[in-house]
């Protein structure tokens, strides 16, 4: 059991780390954070636009990061807000065009890093990695809130 744990922990630690590097170094290239990718990358399904609540939620970030990544994108010319009235999280952050053209480069980057990540794995592999993946993610979610049972 503990060898379960050690190579599930030092798996999981190396692929975020990665992961990190690979978006870090891809989004420096066009003056961003690779922290960033994730908001371009949720805009883009989001046409009509979306709050920053629902953004931070979707990102799994706080009020205060959203809040500095939004301002930051606004001031590079990525998005716009719309609708703000009293309350800015209620304000629809919407892609420009330049948001949307910078978008669609880390989709495409994206899509690069995990085909090459998944390299040598049939479709049936990649399934049930995706399933496992997500159960894992499920229960500790749950652990997470709950505790761990005594």
């Amino acid at each position: 059991m503990i060898n379960r744990f050690e190579r599930f922990s030092v798996a999981m630690m190396e692929i975020f780390h990665y992961w990190h590097k690979i978006t870090a170094d891809e989004m420096e290239k066009i003056g961003l954070k690779g922290t960033h990718s994730t908001y371009l990358s949720v805009l883009s399904h989001y046409e009509e636009g979306i709050t920053a609540t629902h953004l931070g939620d979707l990102c799994g970030k706080d009020k205060a990061d959203v809040s500095r990544t939004v301002a930051l994108m606004e001031k590079k010319g990525l998005v716009t807000k719309e609708g703000s009235g009293t309350n800015h999280y209620r304000a629809r952050i919407i892609l420009t065009d330049e948001g949307k053209r910078v978008a669609a480069f880390v989709r495409e980057r994206a899509c690069l890093a995990v085909e090459t990540a998944g390299k040598g794995l049939s479709d049936s592999e990649r399934a049930v990695f995706y399933n496992s993946l997500e159960r894992i993610a499920e229960n500790l979610a749950s652990l997470s809130q709950e505790g761990l049972p005594e």
